[in-house]
């Protein structure tokens, strides 16, 4: 029963985003389809709804934001990122050869 709760609050932790991002998408849309609505009737100006526009705007990229970087550290997790985007590992140290460890700094044999 547990392992059930556990599946449901992940899905609500990707679900709640994903419908601020869609909310913030129709919020955008409206905005721009009633300025353009407006544009039609010459009675007066049209005036565009900018505290709608940039609301949605910011529930979009939020909702958006955190899906992606949700599926990004999954991902990483799993190692199926590509090589840019893994951790950069040191690189082992060289080994040494006999003949090598005999020779001076300026590369001439003693």
């Amino acid at each position: 029963m547990k392992l059930v709760f556990q599946r449901l609050i992940a899905i609500l932790l990707l679900v709640i985003p994903g419908l601020l991002a869609a909310y913030g998408f129709l919020l955008m849309k409206n905005a721009l389809f009633d300025y353009f609505a407006q544009m039609g009737i010459t009675d007066f100006t049209p005036d565009f709804h900018w505290l709608k526009f940039i609301g949605g705007a910011v529930l979009f990229l939020i909702g958006i934001g955190f899906i992606g970087g949700w599926t990004f550290f999954r991902d990483r997790k799993h190692n199926y990122l590509s090589s840019r985007f893994r951790p950069k590992v040191p690189r082992p140290p060289r080994p040494t050869n006999t003949d090598a460890a005999h020779q001076s700094q300026d590369g001439k044999s003693e």
